[in-house]
């Protein structure tokens, strides 16, 4: 499936950034998303089925995505400077052809022994304790996606250039990195809840500060709370998901959760986001980016609470 999709991905991407017209491009643009969306989640999927037949924590392989994402930003960033953001195609043609050849030696995981019907699927559906911490999730999620959308468009706003943008990209996701290489200090001295937390107040507190910036220079110092933020909440949620799904459907809770987090919350906030920012201004943006992960970060603690009086 992983190949299948990256398969796709290029060959969609080939149409998408050639479109000339809005209306055709929105319509590759959902094709090229169909199949890109997935490889994300399906790798993480297999990384933690992967990390688990190892011993190994999730976040010492997940660290890999983090870094590759680091240089290539950085590279990308100086790249498009020179040949035009217009030219975008061949850096992303280029890391895309080079996981399609990877993704044909990675070894799969055995499966469960337990079979997989699309009824057990649907099952999940009805898990309250997963879709009550979908729900509450999103409120973080959201943040963070509509963030990935605007941040370098913000940039822009205060004076920054392509380069700049790759800067903030490098700095944000080589702490993410760190912060899952780190996994395995910190992850097992309190509950996955309790790190969404943590995680959740990271994300408020660094969107007041990116909504206060009134230089490009400020947002890169903050960029290492990204790390911070993202990386305590990605791991911890993924393993609070693993825990509560069932080792059969594990791989669909967890493109269930991307699904949520990415695919529901990039399209709740690449629209909201846009308008708000269209209407006011990058900082207006920012600063409702904060008061919705205060609401998820309360929800959360509310829901660990009752989780805990439910145990006693």
């Amino acid at each position: 499936m992983l190949v299948i999709c990256l398969v796709f991905m290029i060959l969609s991407s080939i149409l998408m950034f050639s479109m000339n017209a809005f209306i055709t491009f929105m319509m590759i643009t959902f094709i090229f998303f169909s199949f890109m969306s997935p490889v994300a989640a399906l790798a993480d999927s297999l990384a933690q089925k992967t990390a688990n037949q190892l011993g190994v924590t999730f976040g010492s392989i997940r660290m890999w995505g983090a870094v590759g994402f680091a240089l290539a930003s950085l590279a990308c960033g100086k790249i498009l400077t020179i040949i035009g953001i217009s030219n975008i195609m061949y850096p992303f043609l280029f890391f895309a052809i080079i996981s399609l050849f990877l993704g044909f030696f990675v070894q799969d995981v055995p499966l469960s022994s337990k079979p997989v019907t699309l009824f057990s699927a649907l099952h999940l559906l009805k898990n309250k304790q997963l879709l009550l911490f979908l729900t509450l999730i999103t409120f973080i999620s959201l943040t963070h996606r509509t963030n990935d959308n605007f941040i370098g468009l913000h940039i822009s706003h205060l004076g920054g250039d392509a380069s700049l943008i790759g800067w903030a990209w490098f700095i944000a996701v080589i702490t993410e990195a760190i912060v899952f290489a780190l996994s395995s200090l910190w992850f097992r001295r309190f509950n996955e809840l309790t790190f969404i937390i943590i995680a959740g107040f990271f994300y408020v507190l660094r969107f007041i500060v990116i909504a206060q910036a009134t230089d490009p220079i400020h947002v890169l110092y903050i960029q290492p709370l990204h790390g911070i933020c993202f990386g305590l909440f990605y791991t911890a949620a993924f393993q609070y998901i693993t825990k509560i799904v069932p080792e059969e459907l594990q791989g669909t809770g967890h493109l269930l959760f991307v699904s949520v987090s990415f695919g529901v919350s990039g399209i709740v906030g690449s629209s909201i986001g846009g308008m708000i920012m269209e209407a006011t201004s990058g900082s207006a943006l920012f600063a409702a980016l904060a008061g919705s992960a205060l609401l998820g970060s309360i929800g959360i603690i509310l829901c660990q609470k009752k989780l805990t009086s439910n145990s006693l």
